[in-house]
């Protein structure tokens, strides 16, 4: 095992001292960024991009050429799991993603298989491999998938939706159906998590962005269950190093002591939670990973200054705190004002370490 240059992430993830705060933002290669556009363009689409890991190793690393990050996230999508499942992934122009067969029959349901990532996701993988070994151990890498929960929701109702009414349908009136489903899909993300581990991946983050959608008593029966379940099964330890967990549920607030016992190693919060209250609530038992409002990008490097030592300053002392926004960075954010963020969790967070 080669050593890290600098694992602030991975120490701060696993409550240890670290110098600073450290920070990502979750969509960090993405849209705002010219270099990105232009990669995008030579793929030709989205899911061209995604299925190059050539090109997915170019844009993993485009944000890290520009920014002094503390972690790179592989460049892919939450759909591909799905995807690999035969359900047929596609991106209408501006509409986002859409599948060709979403699960509407019983059959179809009944027939979903758990599909092998060193065979169907292999290109996921290869770009694991590839961008790991591209990082030279400058910073740790970040794999990831979504939520069984978060990938139902796209595979029932054929893509984003605004009020989840086929998924829910489902929920209360066959939920044997979606159990189904979500079983499959815990199987599968746990296997894919693994794979990634297995290729280069140094920690893991589950996305359930939908998971705010569910009352209190679905979320605990319909996705953080299986979470958990994934969690177990996770690959804890891997080339002599421990290799942490982050699950974030948008919209998760009301149930951070029920996260912080999952057995995950971080909660990702999103910007509607005040991360000291939040940090009083689990206690010692995780880290917390967030929460810019995303939206305060669009001010000016003043305004980004002050929000992020506000969050600092909740938070406080110790360590234990990734910082992130809440969730994803908008593509019509100017780079120079990511740049000003970063300088700013920098510079302000060392007076509370």
């Amino acid at each position: 095992m080669n050593k890290l240059k600098n694992d602030t992430f991975l120490r701060a993830l696993l409550r240890q001292p670290t110098e600073y705060t450290p920070v990502w933002m979750m969509r960090q290669a993405g849209r705002y960024l010219p270099e990105y556009n232009q990669t995008r363009e030579r793929a030709g689409d989205f899911l061209s991009l995604c299925k190059n890991p050539d090109l997915a190793t170019e844009v993993t690393l485009q944000p890290l050429a520009r920014f002094p990050l503390d972690a790179a996230i592989l460049f892919s999508d939450i759909l591909t799991i799905p995807d690999a499942m035969g359900l047929g992934l596609y991106f209408a122009q501006g509409e986002g993603p859409k599948f060709e067969r979403p699960l509407r029959n019983e059959w179809e349901i009944r027939g979903l298989t758990v599909p092998d990532p060193d065979t169907h996701l292999r290109y996921v993988i290869d770009a694991v491999t590839q961008i790991r070994k591209a990082l030279n151990n400058e910073v740790p890498l970040i794999g990831f998938s979504g939520s069984p929960f978060t990938l139902a929701c796209y595979m029932v109702e054929g893509g984003s939706s605004s009020d989840f009414t086929l998924v829910k349908t489902m929920l209360y009136s066959r939920p044997d159906l979606l159990h189904h489903i979500l079983d499959v899909n815990a199987q599968a993300v746990t296997a894919y998590l693994n794979a990634q581990i297995q290729a280069g991946a140094q920690a893991v983050m589950i996305f359930d962005s939908w998971g705010g959608a569910l009352s209190h008593a679905a979320y605990h029966e319909f996705s953080l269950p299986y979470m958990k379940r994934i969690i177990d099964g996770l690959i804890r330890d891997h080339d002599g190093a421990k290799v942490p967990c982050i699950v974030f549920t948008k919209g998760g607030g009301l149930w951070l002591e029920s996260i912080a016992a999952s057995g995950c190693d971080a909660i990702g919060l999103d910007w509607t939670v005040d991360i000291g209250e939040a940090r009083k609530r689990v206690g010692d038992k995780v880290a917390l990973q967030g929460n810019l409002d995303p939206t305060v990008l669009f001010s000016n490097p003043e305004a980004i200054r002050a929000e992020t030592g506000k969050i600092l300053a909740s938070y406080g002392k110790g360590s234990g705190h990734v910082f992130n926004l809440g969730h994803g960075i908008s593509q019509f954010t100017d780079p120079n004002n990511a740049a000003a963020l970063i300088e700013a969790v920098h510079e302000l967070s060392k007076q509370y370490h």
